[in-house]
């Protein structure tokens, strides 16, 4: 099954249309080919008898490239089956993806029912510096009314990242961070990506080229 990003929403996923359309993300570094499907081949090949470089970052690369993001895009399942997108503040547990939200919330009650979730982390501008990380994944949930002091925790994490308390990101003491979110923590539900595929990519690999 072809698994195509964001940036090409519009290309068909039936034959005949799908095979060209995937040739021409693949040319444009914005499709990932796992396998081999009806004659298009795996990633790192050759399209239409032209080599492409591989785009992909190593492990390394991937890690830096998360820990170092700002905004987070987070998409679940609705009931009726359409995905639910939203930014959020993030940071990394055990090098993997968390963020926090009210446990009420859409994206929360939405992976309460499938956990099914999927993640983007996006730079760039100019064609030669988009670079990005997709995960897809199953979400682990903790819930801050069983555990309010973890919760506290990741919120001393944010803060320590963005500006949540003030102007500017903080590192508070115990006593701050209680009275700036001891009440929020037993409303809120973290939830950690735990990765079961991802695709990322680096235009900069390109050399200049398309």
């Amino acid at each position: 099954m072809l698994r195509i990003s964001r940036f090409a929403p519009h290309l068909s996923l039936h034959p005949p249309h799908a095979v060209a359309g995937a040739r021409w993300g693949a040319r444009m570094g914005i499709i990932e080919t796992p396998r081999a499907w009806d004659g298009f081949p795996c990633r790192g090949g050759s399209v239409g008898g032209m080599a492409r470089k591989d785009i992909t970052m190593t492990d390394g690369e991937v890690r830096e490239f998360l820990e170092s993001g700002h905004t987070l895009i987070v998409t679940t399942l609705g009931k009726d089956g359409h995905p639910h997108t939203a930014p959020m503040w993030f940071w990394m547990e055990d090098g993997k993806p968390a963020f926090r939200s009210f446990t009420k919330s859409q994206k929360i009650v939405n992976l309460l029912r499938d956990p099914r979730i999927t993640v983007l982390l996006e730079r760039g501008l100019a064609y030669d510096e988009l670079k990005g990380v997709m995960i897809r994944g199953t979400a682990r949930l903790v819930d801050g009314a069983d555990d309010p002091e973890y919760l506290l925790a990741c919120y001393g994490r944010l803060a320590a990242k963005y500006p949540m308390v003030g102007d500017e990101p903080v590192e508070l003491e115990p006593d701050a961070l209680e009275t700036a979110f001891g009440r929020f923590a037993p409303k809120n539900t973290v939830v950690i990506v735990e990765p079961e595929r991802v695709a990322s990519w680096d235009h900069a690999k390109l050399d200049g080229g398309y």
